[in-house]
């Protein structure tokens, strides 16, 4: 990847993370996060592919009184960056790809609601 590429990858992460928090534009989202990803690295489809598959998991996530819901913008992030490093590693099938990236997205969830709870504590 590029050093432009790379600076995007960082800013959508950034946009992603700080909406995780303020809830205004809905850039935390899985399928927004991961259509953006897609978009700058020039995987749009399989973007789309894995952000639609990771918004069906988080449709029931949700902040409820002291329960916090696991972290879906580090699960969508770091898993179309993951996605996107197979993609240009030579993976063949994108398919395999994007059932990778599933597969890691819902450990780091778990791992980003960990986090979470230690930032507001």
């Amino acid at each position: 990847m590029s050093a432009i590429t790379i600076l995007l990858v960082a800013i959508v992460a950034l946009l992603a993370g700080m909406e995780g928090i303020l809830d205004e534009f809905q850039f935390h989202q899985p399928l927004v996060a991961c259509t953006l990803i897609g978009l700058v690295t020039g995987h749009l489809q399989e973007g789309i592919l894995l952000g639609g598959s990771l918004q069906m998991m988080a449709l029931g996530w949700a902040n409820v009184g002291a329960a916090v819901a696991p972290d879906a913008a580090l699960a969508s992030v770091a898993s179309s960056i993951i996605m996107v490093l197979a993609l240009n590693g030579g993976a063949t099938d994108s398919a395999k790809a994007v059932t990778a990236a599933i597969a890691v997205a819902v450990p780091l969830s778990v791992a980003g609601l960990f986090l979470t709870m230690i930032c507001r504590t």
